[in-house]
This record gives structure tokens, C-alpha cells and sequence, in this order.
């Protein structure tokens, strides 16, 4: 029998309480590639990527099994104007089913974006509103790797900031505004150029 990961849990134990530590190295691999992070330049492995623990209890209903508790953690991604680093902390309270993959609904996705009404009646999965979190698992393992990873990639925003009034870097010179001054001027509107030169007589 193969060994199972640190994130993976056997059905036959379940019901049952884990706790869950992510390392900084698996943080690291997970967000890899998203624009924000590689913005950094860190180093890989990065022992600074993040850290995130999870206390979960995890229960069955027929093959239906649930995941419930908190996961609190961290990462490093880079400020959208200055790209120095910025800490973005992580606190959520989870509430997760885990189904058969066979019965995971057609479109997952779409089930999530556009639940249905209540009272309306639909083939296949019934699908509770409340059950939108849906992870699928396959045979006697139920791998709680893709929710973890999910929780680093949603926490990070389209444009993170390492304070709201960040003045970013000059784009001529890239100094950062924020520690120190330059003395670059905006640059003209290429269409306004020919008009540089202009003396208007008086």
C-alpha cells in the first residue's frame, strides 16, 4: 500500500481531528508562476514563501465527507506598485464537503458561479447551496493538498499594495518613491512633442 502524503487522509479513519502544517517550500510551488510572486525574483525553494496550519474535523455522511475547522497562514508577494515584498495573512474558516469524483456535478464551476434556486429540481447531484465547496476524491483517500493550495492562491488580490497610499516606482529612473526623491519630469504626450520647442511671441 502506498504511503499516504502529509495532506492526505484514509477514509476508514474518518471520523477524525488533524491538524495540518504547510511548509514554506510547498507555499512556494503552489503560487509559482502567478505574475505577483515571481515578481519578487525569490529564490527557489524560498524559505520565506509562507506558512499556513490547519485544524480540521473531518466526518462522513455515506461517501459524502466533510471538512470543517480554521486555516491561518501567510505568503510573500510582491506591492503592484513598488514590487517590495508584502506579507498577506490568511484567516479562514473552512467548511468543506468532499464528494466521489463520479458524482461531482457536470460543471463544477458553473454549479458554483450560478447555484440554483430553492425548490428547483435538477438532474443528477442535488447539491445544496451551502455544499458549493466542493472538492472531488478518488477511492479511499480523500487529499485535502488542492484546498490548502486554493487558500494561498485566492488570498492573493489583483493588485496587492504594501500600504494604500504606496507611490510606487518613477518610470523613468525606477526609483522608489516611497524612500526616496528624483527629479525625472512626466513625460511629454508624444503628440504635444513637436510643441515643445515653440516660442509663441508676445
Amino acid at each position: 500500500m502506498a504511503k499516504l502524503t502529509p495532506y492526505q487522509v484514509h477514509v476508514r479513519d474518518i471520523p477524525v481531528h488533524r491538524h495540518f502544517v504547510v511548509p514554506a517550500e510547498d507555499v512556494g510551488a503552489w503560487v509559482a508562476g502567478l505574475p505577483m510572486r515571481d515578481a519578487l525574483g525569490a529564490p527557489t525553494p524560498d524559505p520565506d514563501a509562507g506558512h499556513g496550519e490547519a485544524d480540521l474535523e473531518l466526518y462522513a455522511d455515506g461517501d459524502h465527507v466533510f471538512a470543517s475547522g480554521t486555516f491561518e497562514g501567510y505568503l510573500h508577494v510582491a506591492c503592484s506598485r513598488c514590487v517590495e515584498p508584502v506579507k498577506l495573512v490568511i484567516d479562514e474558516r473552512l467548511m468543506i464537503t468532499f464528494m466521489p469524483r463520479a458524482q461531482m456535478p457536470a460543471d463544477h464551476d458553473e454549479v458554483q458561479a450560478k447555484p440554483g434556486k430553492p425548490g428547483e429540481e435538477d438532474e443528477g447531484v442535488e447539491v445544496e447551496t451551502e455544499d458549493l465547496d466542493l472538492f472531488p476524491y478518488d477511492g479511499d483517500i480523500v487529499d485535502l493538498e488542492p484546498l490548502f493550495r486554493e487558500q494561498f492562491v485566492l488570498a492573493i488580490p489583483y493588485a496587492p499594495l504594501c500600504k494604500e497610499d504606496c507611490k510606487g516606482l518613477c518610470p523613468q529612473c525606477g526609483i522608489d518613491r516611497n524612500s526616496a526623491t528624483c527629479r525625472c519630469e512626466p513625460p511629454i504626450d508624444p503628440r504635444l512633442a513637436p510643441l515643445k520647442g515653440l516660442k509663441i511671441p508676445s
